[in-house]
């Protein structure tokens, strides 16, 4: 199984940015993908997530309106649309593939699968 980010970066305050994660190896059927960061001395924290059926999705509340997930079948990714990006969204961003309920719901659910990350550095 592998998981691969992309679209990390170096980006200003205020602007706009879009991460992918590809996801092969496996049928992803009845998991889901999460977007989770983690920023120096910060613990990992979940800020997205939605289902492969891409039904339905989940934004942490202090991103909500600014951050969005999305799924492309075609290309068998799952996207992370990060908008009026605050200097606050610096950190690694990971994908990861696992239940829903691991993923959203489980108090400390631990993914299974894991991507290697990709560095979102807002600043100007």
């Amino acid at each position: 199984v592998q998981l691969v980010e992309s679209g990390g970066g170096l980006v200003q305050p205020g602007g706009s940015l879009r991460l992918s994660c590809a996801a092969s190896g496996r049928s992803f059927s009845g998991y889901a993908i999460g977007w989770f960061r983690q920023a120096p001395g910060k613990e990992r924290e979940l800020v997205a997530a939605i289902r492969w059926s891409g039904v339905t999705t989940y934004i942490a509340e202090h991103v909500k309106g600014r951050f969005t997930a999305s799924k492309d079948d075609a290309k068998n990714t799952v996207n992370l649309q990060m908008n009026n990006v605050k200097p606050e969204d610096t950190a690694v961003y990971y994908c990861a593939a696992d239940t829903w309920y691991t993923i959203v719901e489980e108090r400390g659910g631990q993914p299974f699968y894991w991507g290697q990350g990709t560095q979102v550095t807002v600043s100007s």
